[in-house]
């Protein structure tokens, strides 16, 4: 360490350290005058622009990258494919049912045999297409059903226990009049 002191300015203390950076700055803001330190804290105020500058470019390359790999993960061409191929299964599969004469309502198709069977019959019929006669959900599916003008089987049935109905799934009856104006 080396001291100079200078006696036409008595007031200013040069110190020359061998020191770390921040040590430096403190023993010399102690002995300065207020020039000097402006000048000490412009430096740092400049460093603090270039760290904060930097930071905010590192984060903006950290954003950019994060953004890239969601995208090259979430939006996969395998995945476009599968759910074309499953489009494509569904309308094959429609176009099919279409050909075989079935009709469509909502969710569903139905097919409307023009041979008279039994109940038995029909619903055998019915498995062996790989479908059950019509279970009714909704008064707008009653309406499609007898919009065909012809006596038709519906899956509904009493042969477990006489006078329980139930559907040809298992579930019980909840509705009980299915024409307005109908009495039990």
């Amino acid at each position: 360490m080396v001291r100079v002191l200078h006696k036409e300015q008595s007031e200013i203390h040069m110190d020359y350290v061998n020191a770390p950076d921040q040590l430096a700055r403190g023993s010399a803001s102690k002995n300065h005058t207020g020039k000097d330190s402006a000048v000490i804290s412009a430096v740092s105020g400049r460093k603090l622009y270039r760290l904060v500058g930097v930071s905010f470019g590192l984060l903006c390359i950290l954003q950019i990258a994060l953004n890239i790999s969601l995208r090259l993960t979430l939006y996969r061409p395998h995945n476009m494919t599968s759910g074309v191929e499953a489009n494509c299964k569904i309308l094959a599969d429609s176009d099919r049912y279409f050909k075989q004469g079935w009709v469509y309502f909502q969710p569903s198709f139905y097919y409307i045999s023009s041979t008279k069977k039994s109940w038995q019959d029909s619903r055998d019929d019915c498995l062996r297409r790989g479908a059950d006669l019509v279970i009714i959900n909704s008064r707008e599916e009653q309406d499609f059903t007898r919009k065909f003008h012809k006596i038709s089987w519906i899956g509904l049935t009493d042969r477990e226990t006489k006078g329980e109905w139930k559907w040809v799934d298992g579930t019980p009856l909840t509705k009980r009049c299915w024409v307005e104006g109908a009495s039990d």
